[in-house]
């Protein structure tokens, strides 16, 4: 291929390359061979440190597939079986009514509520205070699953914190010490390990910011030492070494069948193949196809994002929170293989067009995602159709009457329900093969008598936390540990929302309000009870 000029990509960047801004690091591989690596922006802030392509990053999510990758080579030196039952290694754990097997936890199937969320409800902060037996005795006091494991696909951390913990078990060293023998030291990955404890000094670390209200950084890093669902710190030059091994495996002896089991996607029950294989997700981009994963945790950001059939990644690491690697990751993919592409990019697909504002008005309101219990609220703010929901706002560009795209999102659609000149009863929510229906609810606000009923102190055994409802200034606040306090908004008969949470309470024989299921945002914790 004829390689395009850096020009092209540098100019991608270009908004963070100064001495002032936090920003990237940059790999572009070609057929093995690194065609193109930079740091943009700096490392240190306080030191006027500038990013590197050795500079060392924490990649957050983007780890799990070298925590997979572990569990593989233990099952194919015989010490595990992927269909074992999760209990065998981890026998904390309760025995739900249907099993759970370690190829549930590998391919998020498993049902078992996200530990970070369950953390942050029970008031526990992602600190050194708590040991992982702490964080398993909170899993394993789950009274029941989000659904029974292999109905559904649906993300959640604690998998992989409990496949870490599965290494540890089966070969007696933790995660980081077993993957620096079977993983990192084999391919000369020297700059990368899994940070698993804070203290340990890191030559050349990349430090973490986010942006404060006003637009200065801020620091913005963690002294969290749980590993196995992130906490892998590395270069784009030691993931250049992980890139070049997947298409020659130096790994254990096995060849190419061990490659091609990781890449290879997980079955719902019902036959449907997942896009989700060994931490590793696999899709299309404009007609190609891609295997990548992406992290984001404090003021870290990553993407490594491979192109199999064109031998073709780029990989790209940032120090910067609100920073958007995923994206600009497939920019970089569109200067570099234009002529390969067999599908136009979605900016140049869609049409966006205007629509009465009318229109836009009859689709505020409250929706409901029956299967997740997620609530979500459409309103219209400077002529524009805008979703709301656990502190963020989308923007619903329409391109019909009843088809939007979410701006700045691609490959995520809307659907109305076309119904007239009546309020629409549901929408479609379309992102790559997944469809999801959410419902519109019927706002009855409750008068300032009724609002009563919903205070009182309410206990989780489940999370071993109370959670308190006052009314102030006429409002329904909630009181959670650590003094989070939220305001919570009625939107149907018994259900409130607050930021990132719905309550659905449920009332006794003498319509006397007994207790609350709590459910966060996404779906990644359903159903938590509290008794009043």
């Amino acid at each position: 291929m004829t390689l395009p000029s850096p020009n092209k990509v540098d100019e991608l960047f270009s908004e963070w390359d100064k001495p002032d801004s936090p920003g990237f690091a940059l790999a572009i591989i070609k057929d093995g061979e690194t065609i193109y690596k930079r740091g943009y922006g700096m490392a240190d802030l306080e030191h006027n440190v500038t990013i590197s392509p050795n500079s060392v990053f924490d990649i957050a999510s983007t780890s799990k597939q070298f925590t997979a990758m572990c569990i593989a080579l233990l099952a194919r030196k015989g010490e595990l079986s992927l269909d074992d039952e999760i209990q065998i290694y981890i026998s904390e754990i309760p025995r739900y009514e249907y099993p759970i097997t370690v190829r549930h936890l590998i391919h998020h199937t498993s049902g078992i509520r996200d530990f970070l969320n369950l953390m942050e409800l029970a008031g526990m902060r992602c600190e050194n205070d708590y040991p992982e037996n702490e964080i398993i005795a909170l899993i394993a006091r789950q009274q029941e699953l989000n659904f029974k494991p292999g109905e559904e696909h649906l993300y959640s951390n604690s998998g992989y914190f409990l496949l870490a913990e599965i290494v540890k078990r089966v070969s007696g060293k933790s995660l980081a010490v077993f993957a620096d023998q079977h993983i990192f030291s084999p391919l000369g990955m020297k700059a990368t390990h899994f940070h698993d404890d804070f203290t340990r000094i890191v030559q050349n670390r990349a430090i973490g910011y986010s942006v404060r209200e006003e637009g200065s950084f801020q620091i913005d890093t963690t002294i969290f030492d749980i590993v196995g669902d992130g906490g892998i710190y590395t270069t784009v030059e030691d993931l250049c070494i992980w890139d070049e091994n997947f298409y020659q495996n130096k790994l254990g002896g096995y060849g190419q069948d061990l490659i091609e089991e990781i890449i290879t996607p997980g079955i719902l029950n019902s036959g449907e193949v997942i896009d989700y294989a060994f931490g590793l997700i696999r899709e299309h981009y404009r007609g190609l196809e891609t295997i990548s994963h992406g992290g984001a945790w404090m003021g870290y950001r990553s993407q490594m994002l491979r192109f199999p059939k064109q031998r073709f990644s780029v990989i790209c690491l940032s120090n910067l929170g609100s920073a958007k690697p995923a994206e600009l990751a497939k920019k970089v993919a569109d200067i570099y293989l234009v002529d390969d592409f067999t599908e136009e990019s979605v900016s140049r697909q869609t049409q966006i067009i205007e629509i009465p504002s009318i229109d836009l008005e009859r689709k505020t309101g409250f929706y409901q995602n029956p299967k997740t219990g997620t609530v979500w609220e459409l309103l219209v703010k400077d002529g524009k159709l805008i979703l709301e929901a656990a502190e963020m706002s989308l923007i619903f560009a329409p391109v019909s009457s009843s088809h939007f795209v979410i701006m700045d999102i691609p490959f995520i659609s809307v659907e109305f329900e076309e119904s007239g000149l009546h309020k629409p009863s549901y929408f479609y929510y379309v992102e790559g093969k997944t469809r999801d229906v959410f419902q519109r609810l019927e706002f009855a606000p409750p008068n300032s008598e009724q609002l009563v009923d919903f205070t009182g102190e309410y206990y989780s055994q489940e999370l071993d936390a109370t959670y308190r409802i006052s009314i102030e200034d006429g409002e329904l606040l909630l009181n959670r540990r650590n003094s989070l306090r939220e305001t919570l908004k009625p939107i149907n008969k018994d259900l409130l929302k607050g930021t990132d949470l719905t309550l659905q309470f449920v009332r006794d024989d003498f319509h006397q309000v007994t207790k609350f299921s709590l459910r966060v945002e996404g779906g990644r914790v359903r159903n938590i009870q509290f008794v009043k």
